[in-house]
């Protein structure tokens, strides 16, 4: 990110959630409102995820996502696939993807980085520790890192 987009409160990061389960939906939806200042946009499946990238309908007014947080277990196409879409997608591939979700599986967090995640996050249970998780992603990705076209 730039200096200016850094010191810019009108610097708006679009972050895509790919979440099916509706309380991790709504905590980050409140994590969003309350504590961070980014536009968030929300699907529930796989399908969805890889329709609204592409810009089909009915996504196809949406932004482009400047981060994709990213649930592995998702209805119809799951977020392996999701991510598989993404980073073999020349023009997708430079969206940062965090894999935000519950399993701890070691092949997970294995094949989550083969596929390219920028960054493997296992969901806090407690409503605090979600949040908390929340921001420091936000940090990290919109204050601390430059993301591609910012």
């Amino acid at each position: 990110m730039t200096s200016d987009a850094l010191t810019d409160p009108a610097r708006i990061v679009n972050v895509l959630l790919v979440e099916d389960d509706p309380g991790d939906v709504l905590m980050t939806r409140e994590a969003f409102e309350e504590h961070l200042h980014n536009r968030l946009d929300v699907v529930t499946d796989g399908d969805a995820a890889i329709a609204y990238l592409r810009h089909e309908p009915p996504y196809v007014d949406h932004p482009r996502p400047d981060l994709i947080l990213l649930d592995l277990n998702l209805p119809r196409v799951d977020g392996r696939q999701v991510l598989a879409e993404v980073k073999n997608d020349e023009k997708l591939r430079s969206i940062p993807v965090i894999v935000l979700t519950t399993s701890q599986a070691e092949e997970d967090v294995l094949r989550s980085y083969q596929l390219h995640a920028n960054a493997y996050v296992t969901k806090p249970v407690d409503f605090d520790g979600f949040i908390e998780a929340i921001k420091q992603i936000d940090h990290f990705f919109v204050s601390v890192v430059k993301l591609p076209g910012s």
